[in-house]
C-alpha cells in the first residue's frame, strides 16, 4: 500500500516514509491509496482475540513495509499492563441498555491519546531504519491540552528523536500543563505559546511548509517530523479501538453478535483525528449507522456539516472542554479529499481558500456524501454541567466535560431522530484531567472552588465521587517544574532553531 496527498502535490511514498515525513512538505496531508475492507467471516474472527491480536489483524494491511514480527513486537511494547491501567486497555462500560462508554483513558497520561501514542514511537523508530534515516528526528506537536503529554510520554528519551511542545499560553488546564512542563526526558523541550491552539497548530504546519528552514536544519542534521493525528502514525491506531468496542459490545450475544449489528459512533470532536478513525473503520467494514460529531461552543464543525460552510471567522471560546476549543480542524482535510472522489485539486482549492480568507465552502455532492454517514451537534457550557451532574446522580458515573458534550450532543441525536441504535460514545479523558469544572458541575456552582488550588480540587473530587484519582495526576504539585518557555505565534521557527543550538538561517 502506499500514500498520496490529498492535495496531489507529491509522490506516493511508502508506510513509513508517510510516517517518517508526517504531513507533506509542500502542503496536505499523507492518505492511504485504498481502504481494506474486513468481510463478515474476518470480523467474526476477530472475537475472543486480545487487543494487540486485533490491532495485528487492523493496523497491518496499512504497514504493508514492515514484518509481521516487527509489527507484532510494537505492539507489545505500546499496549503492555506497564503502560494501560486496566487489562482490557479500552474497556467498554454500559452506562444503560443503548449507551456504551469506550473508556480511552487508561493509559500513562490519563487520555485517549494515549491509545496512538504509546504505538506510534515504535512505528517511528523502525521507519528511521527502513529509510536509512541518519539524521537526528525533531518531532513537533502542537497541543490543545491532551496530545502533548501523550506525544512527550510516548518519546521521552527515545535515541535519536527529539520532540519539542507547543501548547497555547493560558489556553489548558493547570494539570495538563503540568504534565507537560514537568516532563524530565532529556530530548524534551515544551513552549507556551500566545495565542490558542489555532495559532499553535497553523504555525507548525507553516514550518513543515518552509523549505528554507528545513534545509538549514538538514544541514545540521536534523529533520522535522510530527506526532499530531496530522501523521498517518498517530491516526492509525486510533481506527482500532473501534472495531475493540463493537466486538466488547457483541461478544457473547450469540446470533445477535454473529449478525453484525450496527452500532451509532459519538465522538467529542476537536481537530477531528478521532472521530475520521471511527470513518475509516465504518470504511473498512465495521457496522456503523451514524457518526456522531459532537462540538462545544467553537461550532465550526457543526456548523460545516449543517450548511457546508466552513468560516474559522468567528469568535473563539475558551470552554471547560478545552481539547476542543479549535476553529480550524487540521484532519478534516482528509476525509474532504476522500468524499471528493479523491480531488487533489479540489482539496487544495479549498485549503488555499480556508489559509487566505478563513472560510470554504463545498459542493452539493460533497455536503451529499457527508450527510450520509456524519450527524454533526453541539452542546454548550450549561449543557456541559447539566450532563456531567445528572449522569453522575443516576448512574453513579462520572465524565470528563468533554465526554460530557458528547453524550449531551447524542441525547439531542435521540430526541431528533428518534434512533434506538445502541451507541458507543468516546470517552476521552478522565474526568480527574478536568477536575475543577466536573466538581464545579457536581457542586452546582464554582464560586466555592476559588480559595482551593487545582491539586485540592483532585482531592475534594475524589472524596465526592468515591472514584481515586487517575494514577498520572497524583502527587503532580510536587514535581519539579522543567520548562518555562514562552513564544509569539511568530516565533515559533525561531525558538525551534533555539532549542537546537543552532542560530541562524
Amino acid at each position: 500500500m502506499l500514500y498520496i496527498s490529498t492535495r496531489g502535490n507529491h509522490e506516493p511514498v511508502s508506510a513509513s516514509r508517510a510516517i517518517l515525513l508526517g504531513m507533506v512538505p509542500s502542503g496536505g496531508l499523507f492518505v492511504p491509496d485504498s481502504i481494506p475492507v474486513l468481510e463478515e467471516g474476518q470480523l467474526r474472527a476477530l472475537q475472543g482475540q486480545s487487543y494487540t491480536g486485533v490491532a495485528q489483524q487492523i493496523v497491518s494491511p496499512y504497514l504493508d513495509d514492515y514484518s509481521g514480527a516487527e509489527i507484532d513486537a510494537c505492539l507489545a511494547c505500546a499496549y503492555s499492563s506497564g503502560n494501560f491501567s486496566h487489562p482490557l486497555i479500552a474497556p467498554l462500560y454500559r452506562l444503560d441498555d443503548g449507551i456504551h462508554l469506550l473508556e480511552l483513558w487508561h493509559g500513562p497520561t490519563a487520555a485517549f491519546k494515549d491509545m496512538a501514542l504509546q504505538l506510534m514511537p515504535h512505528l517511528l523508530s523502525r521507519a528511521l531504519g527502513k529509510e536509512g534515516q541518519r539524521d537526528e528526528l525533531v518531532i513537533l506537536v502542537a497541543t490543545s491540552g491532551d496530545t502533548g503529554k501523550a506525544a512527550l510520554e510516548g518519546f521521552s528519551d527515545v535515541p535519536g528523536i527529539r520532540i519539542i511542545v507547543f501548547y497555547p499560553h493560558g489556553g489548558v488546564s493547570r494539570v495538563q500543563e503540568l504534565q507537560m512542563t514537568t516532563t524530565s526526558g532529556a530530548n524534551t523541550s515544551v513552549v507556551a505559546v500566545r495565542g490558542n491552539f489555532d495559532d499553535c497548530q497553523g504555525a507548525v504546519k507553516d514550518v513543515f511548509s518552509d523549505r528554507e528552514l528545513e534545509q538549514c536544519l538538514k544541514k545540521k542534521g536534523f529533520t522535522l517530523s510530527s506526532a499530531n493525528s496530522i501523521n498517518w502514525g498517530r491516526l492509525l491506531p486510533q481506527i482500532v479501538y473501534y472495531f475493540w468496542a463493537w466486538l466488547q459490545l457483541t461478544q457473547g450475544e450469540g446470533e445477535r453478535g454473529a449478525t453484525l449489528e450496527r452500532v451509532n459512533i459519538v465522538v467529542p470532536t476537536g481537530n477531528f483525528g478521532n472521530i475520521l478513525a471511527a470513518w475509516y473503520a465504518w470504511r473498512m467494514g465495521l457496522p456503523v449507522k451514524k457518526l456522531i460529531c459532537a462540538s462545544n461552543e467553537n461550532r465550526v464543525l457543526t456548523d460545516f456539516f449543517q450548511t457546508g460552510i466552513y468560516d474559522s471567522n468567528r469568535e473563539f471560546r475558551r470552554t471547560s472542554s478545552p481539547s476542543m476549543d479549535i476553529l480550524i480542524s487540521g484532519n478534516l482535510e482528509r476525509l474532504l479529499f476522500a468524499v471528493s472522489g479523491s480531488d487533489g485539486e479540489r482539496t487544495q482549492g479549498w485549503m488555499d481558500e480556508l489559509k487566505k480568507t478563513g472560510v470554504f465552502q463545498v459542493d452539493a455532492a460533497t455536503r451529499q456524501a457527508l450527510d450520509r454517514i456524519i450527524y454533526a451537534g453541539w452542546a454548550g457550557e450549561r449543557e456541559t454541567m447539566k450532563t456531567i451532574r445528572e449522569t453522575f446522580t443516576k448512574y453513579d458515573y462520572l465524565l470528563d466535560t468533554h465526554t460530557a458534550v458528547g453524550l449531551s450532543v447524542y441525547e439531542q441525536y435521540r430526541a431528533a431522530t428518534a434512533d434506538n441504535t445502541p451507541a458507543i460514545i468516546a470517552a476521552t479523558a478522565s474526568p480527574f484531567k478536568f477536575s475543577a469544572s466536573v466538581l464545579a458541575a457536581l457542586r452546582g456552582d464554582d464560586m466555592w472552588l476559588q480559595d482551593l488550588d487545582e491539586f485540592s480540587i483532585l482531592t475534594e473530587l475524589s472524596r465526592l465521587s468515591g472514584v481515586s484519582v487517575h494514577p498520572a495526576l497524583q502527587d503532580l504539585q510536587g514535581k519539579t517544574v522543567r520548562h518555562r518557555l514562552v513564544c509569539g505565534k511568530g516565533e515559533i521557527s525561531q525558538k525551534i532553531m533555539e532549542i537546537l543550538k543552532y542560530q541562524g538561517r
